[in-house]
């Protein structure tokens, strides 16, 4: 919990702050701990499974998942509830920032975003890092039988309702995908059990949403 006139810092992953070449973050509900750029390439999100290459900043239309290799380019997806996940490839300097509801999920979109960076950029999945953001966990993502039949049955908890892990559905994509299960850090947080530090949907049913961001520094 912050205090009102605390300076808050946005999240970041243990993995991805290792490396110099680039700097991220997972923002909070507080405004104050994560402003981003004029220099950010955004995507109207529509819950599906479409990847979108960038070299600019600006508006790019209907996606859920953004990637680019340009150094200074912010690349931002916005939650609230959602699995937020950013990508980093060390050995190309490539990076990837996704937004996964459950559609988008259930359509595959982390395995797609793993396979656009191999098959358009030249990535090798072993070398892919992913850090996971706040989310809504499976201790509060309770759903219909309709939505959970979309899922893998080991996602799925079923008693004594529906509920699915989100997060555990992204991560066995990648590992599917060729991402080394080492490779991805979860930051385990549940954006549905903490009013305090995140805006939540489900929750509030309110229009609040947090920025993950990710970038390759632009030494120049």
């Amino acid at each position: 919990m912050v205090s009102g006139g605390e300076r808050v810092t946005p999240l970041r992953s243990a993995r991805l702050e290792g490396m110099s070449w680039l700097t991220h973050g997972f923002g909070t509900r507080h405004k104050e701990a994560w402003t981003p750029p004029e220099k950010t390439a955004r995507l109207r999100q529509v819950h599906g499974s479409e990847v979108v290459s960038v070299r600019i900043p600006g508006d790019h239309g209907e996606g859920d998942a953004l990637i680019t290799s340009t150094p200074g380019l912010w690349l931002e997806v916005r939650t609230a509830d959602c699995v937020p996940l950013l990508l980093a490839d060390p050995e190309r300097r490539i990076v990837a920032a996704v937004h996964a509801g459950w559609r988008g999920t259930a359509a595959g979109i982390s395995r797609i975003t793993v396979e656009t960076l191999c098959l358009r950029w030249g990535c090798d999945p072993v070398d892919i890092l992913v850090a996971i953001g706040p989310c809504i966990a499976s201790c509060c993502f309770e759903v219909g039988e309709d939505v959970a039949a979309q899922f893998p049955a080991h996602i799925t908890r079923w008693e004594p309702k529906p509920h699915v892990d989100l997060v555990d559905a992204n991560r066995q994509q990648l590992i599917a995908a060729g991402v080394p299960a080492a490779g991805i850090e979860t930051l385990g947080l549940c954006t549905v059990c903490d009013p305090g530090a995140f805006h939540s949907f489900r929750r509030d049913r309110g229009p609040g949403r947090m920025v993950a961001a990710i970038q390759i520094r632009d030494w120049d």
